[in-house]
């Protein structure tokens, strides 16, 4: 690891804590972060050439793997052409049919930059459209780090234990209401409380930053009634599971129906990117069409387009065959390794859809965050370094979703399970 400390130390005298994003700095693990130089199939390799399965999968959107030889045909061709012009390609609307093919919800859509750029404009659209101000949304989901956003959120925010974000002033946040997820008597009671205030209700369908953590049955259904009775927009954050869970994301697993939807991730195919969608009389109120305003240079960047177009068509091609082939692969990495927990003593709770998961170092069930806190985080810390030493690169939080590919095969799995089995030894003795 000489190479990677000598990398972040020189990171550090230029970066605040020497990393982009704050999750990098394994402060809640401990242990120094590996510095990536390449990535392959579920592989990383760090700068001092050591391999690791990779699980985390650069937050999600490595769902073919790392340099899927199509995406990166695709973004070899793309570079040819230029990187980026401020002007319409034909990439943008191609990429744009797949989705609302794949997603009906979504009828009109605009590309952005980044998941966060995606939820701030639909939020902006949807305040436009109802005429209000307020916002719903719930403990440990997060929706990027825009201001009104970063009230109870997840990810780094609920890895660094942190409430929120300085230099947020109060006003800001005033029309944002945040609540436990999963509990409908809660957001009926909001409701009652602030009648014909709220604009939209913005969850992720499958909470994935603050561990993975399923919608109880009825729950999502619940959401969309009292929406639609209110005349609130429910939004969905797919960001992570949107091409995830399944083609058509979360609402098409569950069968409900958003008025927004906010993608990212997998339609970028790792490449910079977010979208917003709903149907088509919210969407038009967007400029040159309507009186909100959005914009953004790298908007529809044909690099990420044409990723984002090579990927799905993958996904695509390989139909419920590859969803189940990779539930598949995930159940047996997730279970079993839980298993290998059980048999040393050490209480694990697994939660999980399709290809993404999170083992809770607890006894469980984890519905919402207060449940997902309770998790012995010092152990995960311990569980984290010695998986890494093994070769085995886990999501540094207990607070993050774990992501599996279509790369991850029988040499992946066992190879996981055997270093489990490894670590779980060692803990169990002391």
């Amino acid at each position: 690891m000489e190479r990677s400390r000598s990398l972040q130390r020189r990171a550090e005298s230029l970066i605040p804590g020497g990393v982009d994003s704050p999750v990098r700095a394994f402060r809640s693990v401990g242990g120094d972060p590996p510095f990536v130089d390449r990535a392959e199939g579920a592989y990383l390799f760090d700068a001092d050439g050591n391999r690791y399965i990779d699980y985390f999968g650069s937050w999600g959107p490595m769902i073919l793997g790392h340099a899927a030889p199509p995406v990166v045909a695709a973004i070899r061709e793309a570079a040819g052409k230029g990187a980026s012009f401020g002007a319409s390609t034909a990439a943008e609307a191609e990429l744009a049919q797949r989705i609302t093919q794949a997603v009906p919800s979504i009828e009109k859509l605009r590309f952005v930059s980044s998941g966060t750029e995606a939820v701030m404009s639909a939020i902006r659209v949807a305040r436009a459209f109802t005429g209000r101000n307020r916002i719903l949304k719930f403990e440990g989901c997060y929706h990027g780090h825009s201001d009104a956003l970063l009230v109870k959120a997840g990810s780094g925010v609920a890895t660094l234990g942190i409430p929120g974000s300085a230099g947020i002033p109060m006003e800001t946040t005033q029309f944002t209401t945040a609540i436990r997820y999963n509990d409908l008597a809660e957001v009926k009671k909001v409701f009652a409380k602030h009648p014909e205030e709220i604009a939209c209700v913005i969850l992720e369908p499958v909470v994935g930053n603050a561990g993975t953590i399923l919608s109880q049955p009825g729950y999502l259904e619940g959401l969309r009634e009292i929406c639609t009775r209110a005349g609130t927009l429910l939004i969905f954050d797919e960001v992570m599971t949107g091409f995830r869970v399944a083609y058509g994301g979360a609402q098409a697993l569950y069968g409900i129906t958003p008025d927004m939807t906010t993608l990212g991730k997998i339609i970028g195919g790792g490449l910079p990117v977010g979208a917003f969608g709903g149907r088509a009389e919210i969407m038009n109120l967007l400029a040159p069409l309507g009186p909100v305003y959005q914009a953004g240079t790298l908007s529809g960047n044909p690099l990420a387009m044409a990723a984002g177009i090579a990927t799905l068509q993958a996904l695509a091609d390989g139909g419920d065959t590859l969803y189940d082939a990779l539930a598949e692969t995930t159940s047996r990495i997730a279970h079993g390794v839980a298993d290998e927990a059980k048999a040393a003593g050490i209480p694990m709770y697994v939660a999980g859809v399709g290809s993404m998961f999170t083992w809770f170092f607890q006894g469980g069930p984890v519905h919402n965050f207060a449940d997902a806190e309770r998790s012995d985080t010092a152990l995960f810390g311990r569980f984290h370094r010695g998986m890494l030493e093994r070769g085995v690169w886990l999501p540094p939080s207990q607070f993050e979703a774990a992501f599996v590919s279509t790369a991850h095969g029988e040499a992946e799995v066992e190879a996981t399970l055997a270093a489990a089995r490894a670590v779980f030894a060692d803990i169990a003795q002391g």
